[in-house]
């Protein structure tokens, strides 16, 4: 009995035994099951989301594109560039007209407004306005000074002037560059800011017993004026020479009116020679260039009576510039030919009045 009694215990044993290791198999089963799914949505889910890569050979199946109703096409906006370059095109019609006025005494006039001109260009009359207050637009000013033999006795006089005329003319955002008339044309000093720079560097300027390049060195300083300048600002050339030219190589009189007007400059010349030039051909035909480079541009040129009256010509082109209109019209030509374009100005209210002004300007060349 006892012994029937204690194989039942231990079939019994066995038996829980059994139900224990099942138990613990089930559960480890469901565990391992259950994290295996879990990976497996984890990988699905970062498959959906990672872009498709294209393998070497293989043809990418693009998903069929979902109907949709049509939509207007949209403006396209305009890149910087191309606002750039309409602003440009629209800039580049202003034809800016700087206009002396005088009365019968030389004293400047001040007190006209725009609607008191009249422009016409090649005969036809065009409506102006007036760019900012008379003599209050920057001045862009290249002075050339002849340090060949010519002049040479007479430099220091000349030069010192020349400096007083600076401090009178120049403001604090107006800019001065400076070239030297000699063998060659020499640009002494690159544009500046500032009244005391530009006097310093009038100053600093040597003669020499050199040839004259003037022609040479008219159309460089026009063409440095015309890349340096800011916009909308009076570009001025002020040249302290006889005119004589000796050695230019590579322009004459005609190559100087073109650049000079080109760069929209005005030109005012003092010859320092006195009225004793009329007694020379030589003298009369430089002072004679210097007086169309000056009328063409609106400028004026001037022959004072020996170095006393110098500084009395400075003043004028000084109390000249600091009067000086500004007037602005769109060229009703619109042809980038290169072709000039007559500009005849005038006051018609007051015919006592003398008007200088450019008489033209070339059209841009495609």
């Amino acid at each position: 009995m006892r012994e029937r009694t204690r194989a039942n215990l231990s079939v019994k044993g066995a038996d829980n035994l059994r139900q224990i290791l099942l138990i613990v198999l089930f559960g480890a089963l469901s565990c391992y099951l259950t994290i295996r799914a879990v990976s497996a949505i984890g990988q699905s889910e970062r498959a959906r989301a990672a872009p498709q890569t294209q393998r070497p050979g293989e043809t990418q199946t693009k998903p069929a594109p979902t109907p949709s109703a049509p939509q207007p096409p949209k403006k396209a906006e305009p890149t910087p560039a191309q606002e750039q370059e309409v602003s440009f095109k629209i800039n580049s019609n202003l034809v800016a007209v700087p206009v002396s006025v005088t009365d019968a005494s030389g004293e400047p006039v001040r007190n006209l407004a725009a609607d008191d001109f009249q422009v016409e260009e090649e005969g036809k009359e065009q409506q102006v306005v007036a760019l900012g207050e008379p003599g209050k637009t920057p001045v862009e000013l290249t002075l050339l000074f002849d340090v060949s033999g010519s002049v040479y006795e007479r430099f220091k006089f000349q030069q010192q002037a020349a400096s007083r005329f600076l401090q009178e003319v120049l403001r604090p955002n107006d800019a001065a560059s400076i070239f030297t008339i000699g063998l060659r044309p020499k640009l002494v000093h690159p544009r500046v800011t500032g009244v005391d720079k530009a006097v310093a560097a009038a100053l600093a300027v040597n003669p020499t017993k050199e040839a004259t390049a003037f022609f040479d060195t008219v159309v460089e300083a026009a063409q440095y004026l015309g890349k340096t300048a800011e916009a909308g600002s009076r570009r001025v050339i002020v040249v302290i020479s006889d005119g004589e030219d000796t050695v230019s190589d590579n322009y004459k009189l005609g190559d100087a009116l073109k650049e000079v007007q080109r760069a929209d400059c005005l030109f005012y010349s003092i010859n320092p020679s006195g009225p004793s030039i009329r007694l020379n051909k030589i003298s009369l035909k430089g002072h004679d260039g210097m007086i169309s480079l000056a009328s063409t541009t609106g400028g004026a040129a001037f022959l004072p009576d020996g170095d006393a009256a110098l500084d009395k010509v400075f003043r004028q082109i000084a109390a000249e510039l600091q009067a000086q209109y500004l007037l602005g019209y769109y060229a009703p030509d619109e042809r980038a030919d290169g072709a000039f374009r007559r500009i005849t100005v005038r006051v018609p209210k007051r015919p006592d009045l003398r008007v200088r002004a450019r008489q033209g300007y070339y059209a841009p060349k495609a």
